[in-house]
Parts: C-alpha cells; structure tokens; sequence
C-alpha cells in the first residue's frame, strides 16, 4: 500500500513522544505489548495487541489518524481512518529510551 493512498498525511506534525511508555497505562499501573506515537500531538499509546488499545483509543478520542511505530528498528506508521501501513519519507525513526 502506498503513502498516496493516505488522506490523512496534512496532520503528521514533527511530533516528539510524550513519554518513554504508554502515557495512559503508565498513569494507573498497567502493563503494555508494543507502542506506538501519535503523528499529530506526540502521545505514546500502547497497540491494538495489549490489552488496553490506548493507541486506538487516542486517535478515536481526538481524530488524531497516524501514528508511528515506537519498536526499536520500526519506522512505519499506521493511518486509523484509512487502515494503510506506509512508509514516511523524511520522518526519523524515534529512539526509544
């Protein structure tokens, strides 16, 4: 699939993580599988694999689209509203602390 495809891509910002974990489950004490940064504001959620889904829930919750990997080596990003996996040119891949 191809990043033409997204019609979503005017809301990727130069977004920084907002934490170094799930935001969201850090803040009661639960437990996560993989992460992924929101491209609009910057939130860490954890992905539709853990049991919370914070990721998802943050793009329902806001209309905030694409997120990005936060796995070590993962550079791609995911857009909620048109459920593509793509690549972004010129977007650095996060280092994870």
């Amino acid at each position: 699939m191809s990043v033409a495809e997204c019609t979503h891509l005017d809301e990727v910002e130069p977004v920084e993580p907002g934490s170094w974990g799930c935001e969201d489950c850090l803040a009661v004490g639960d437990e996560w599988f993989h992460l992924r940064v929101c491209m609009t504001c910057g939130h860490v959620g954890c992905c539709d694999s853990s049991k919370n889904r914070h990721a998802s829930k943050h793009a329902a919750a806001v209309s905030h689209p694409i997120v990005q990997s936060y796995e070590p080596g993962e550079e791609w990003c995911w857009c909620f509203v048109d459920e593509l996996a793509f690549i972004l040119d010129g977007v650095r891949q996060f280092t994870h602390p």
